[in-house]
């Protein structure tokens, strides 16, 4: 039985940081990833705001750079959907679709997905207007106009990056007032260029090759009408991917992994890192420094164990 030092399930930034760490520290890592390196970062296909590229680059290919990175030190990547896993005790076990693999550490890396619209033609046109993320797509806009749905902190958060940004933000929100922290609100009632319609959703979007405009339907009569705009960003929500660890690892009301700075869960020797643990900002960069953390504390755990 082959027992790796760590498992690191998920391939994403914050899961190939990992294994680089790990695997340069001399210890056995595998990679369980289901599709492709990069996960969510490999749907964007440019980003600005990760340090060392001056002028951005692809989403897929910073995903596979990250992965050469760690194999370069001998971390192993196996194409596998993880089915279940069993975190008690020294060894953890993790069954997947390509067989079982034990572990001393494992490090859950399994991201975040946005929630969606559900309308028609909203994933085939993804980078083609439809966005969710305003600090990794806003730029793209610049001077255009934008429509932001939802009322929460984040669609708060993405309306004011807009703002500053685009020449005009329609927020469109299912209440008549933001359910967002209070002290959001005053900036951006402020913000001349921001439009809100109340009492309402987005229920179609209007395409040629790219985003031209969306329905916008009044949930109370049923009216509908249509606001022509250059994308859409949404902002509803997000759904960690814990369905694993459910019973076994804690989670915060919101489903995502309690874990602090230091990676580390409520099992000794399980971490997780990047968008699927409990954190104030869910981007590229903090992924990438959950993985080095996580690293060292499994490196810290296995030298107590061992």
């Amino acid at each position: 039985m082959n027992i790796y030092d760590v498992i690191v399930i998920g391939g994403g930034p914050g899961g190939y940081t990992a294994a680089l760490y790990a695997a340069r520290a001399g210890l056995s890592v595998v990679v369980l990833e289901k599709l492709s390196a990069g996960g969510q970062m490999a749907l964007t296909s440019q980003i600005d705001n990760y340090p060392g590229f001056e002028e951005g680059i692809d989403g897929f290919e910073l995903g596979e750079r990250m992965q050469q990175g760690a194999e370069r030190f001998g971390a192993k990547t196996e194409l596998a959907e993880v089915l279940s896993v069993e975190l008690s005790g020294e060894v953890k076990t993790v069954e997947t679709s390509e067989g079982t693999f034990y572990g001393k550490t494992v490090v859950f890396a399994t991201g975040a997905s946005p929630k969606e619209l559900g309308v028609a033609g909203e994933k085939e046109l993804i980078g083609r207007g439809v966005n969710y993320c305003a600090a990794c797509d806003g730029m793209f806009y610049k001077g255009k106009t934008v429509v932001v749905v939802g009322g929460g902190n984040s669609a708060v958060a993405d309306a004011m990056i807009l703002s500053r940004i685009c020449e005009k933000v329609i927020i469109v929100h299912r209440r008549d007032t933001l359910r967002a922290t209070k002290i959001y609100h005053e900036p951006l009632m402020r913000a001349e260029n921001v439009e809100f319609r109340w009492n309402s959703a987005v229920s179609g979007l209007v395409h040629d090759k790219k985003i031209t405009g969306v329905k916008i339907k009044d949930v109370n009569t049923g009216e509908e009408s249509l606001s022509p705009c250059d994308g859409v960003f949404v902002s509803i929500g997000r759904k960690p991917a814990t369905e694993l660890v459910k019973g076994q690892i804690e989670l915060d009301p919101a489903s995502y992994i309690i874990a602090g700075e230091s990676t580390e869960t409520n099992i000794p020797g399980v971490f997780a890192v990047g968008d699927v643990r409990t954190k104030a900002l869910r981007q590229v960069v903090t992924a990438v420094a959950d993985g080095a953390m996580a690293a060292h504390h499994a490196e810290e755990y296995l030298a107590n164990i061992k």
